[in-house]
């Protein structure tokens, strides 16, 4: 069995975006709902959290050693100080949709989704009532290139397998698709279903081991992570002590700790009282290697 620990209290309304900088041993994460973000020094212990000036879904590492955040409507570059450094904005004509998933592709790009805003101004969960997220590729340069027409829930999840697919998540869909992923002209291509819809909860964030398979996190209920094999054949389940995991990376001195982040949203006041680890950060211990992040750049 794996072995699971609360790294810490972090009570996130909706932690995301778990990063692991292997170059300063620092794990970064935000807080959406908490307008915050986390950086933890393993080595120390050290937690320092900095606000955001709006909700942050998404957070990944540059070459440059900085950081890149996405906002609701904006990603802006970010250097671990007060400053955000707006860098472009994502969809001008849709202010009712928002910034939701994020990852770096293996050439150095930054890939971003979005989703029909969930949040009113307060943080309060608001009805969606649309499928009009969309995946983009933004160049080093700032050039944005559309991947998809606006049909998806919730994105989440995007991993690139060793055999050219890219595989990503519709949460509200509860279904993974994999894609064809040409590297030359950079779009993707003959959608299909990655794998059956697992019954437990709804895919959220995911990363890749060392051995080509990835974990899955699953949100709303799920309680646990997935590991999935290329193929698409679910391969191990691990439970958690928190009932929405979010996003998890591996890190550590040798990426064999899984870190996992966990949300609190939606979440009746009475569950949280007699369950207050929801929302907090953990470790499991899986028993194999992942690989570093990409960074952008």
């Amino acid at each position: 069995m794996a072995r699971v620990r609360q790294v810490i209290a972090s009570q996130d309304g909706t932690g995301e975006s778990c990063v692991w900088d292997d170059r300063t041993g620092i794990l970064m994460w935000v807080d959406i709902l908490g307008k915050r973000i986390h950086r933890l020094h393993l080595m120390t212990s050290k937690h320092e959290i900095w606000p955001t000036p709006d909700f942050v879904p998404a957070l990944a590492l540059r070459k440059d050693g900085g950081a890149i955040v996405g906002l609701p409507h904006e990603i802006c570059r970010w250097d671990f100080a007060d400053h955000f450094e707006p860098f472009v904005r994502l969809e001008p004509d849709r202010p009712g949709n928002r910034i939701n998933e994020n990852a770096v592709a293996p050439d150095g790009s930054y890939w971003i989704g979005t989703m029909q805003s969930n949040l009113d101004p307060e943080g309060r969960p608001k009805a969606m009532n649309a499928n009009v997220g969309a995946y983009y590729r933004i160049s080093p340069r700032g050039e944005i290139s559309r991947l998809t027409d606006n049909v998806y829930g919730i994105t989440n999840t995007m991993i690139w397998l060793r055999d050219g697919r890219f595989l990503t998540a519709d949460t509200l869909a509860n279904e993974i698709y994999s894609f064809k992923y040409d590297d030359g002209s950079k779009v993707i291509s003959d959608r299909s279903l990655f794998a059956a819809p697992y019954p437990r909860g709804k895919p959220d964030g995911s990363c890749m081991d060392e051995e080509g398979f990835f974990w899955n996190c699953r949100v709303s209920g799920g309680a646990c992570l997935v590991r999935y094999a290329p193929d698409g054949r679910a391969d191990r389940v691990v439970e958690l002590p928190c009932s929405s995991p979010t996003s998890c990376a591996f890190g550590g001195d040798d990426l064999r700790t899984l870190f996992v982040t966990s949300s609190r949203f939606e979440m009746d006041p009475r569950h949280l009282a007699d369950n207050p680890q929801e929302g907090d950060l953990w470790a499991v211990d899986v028993g194999v290697r992942g690989r570093p992040c990409n960074r952008f750049g």
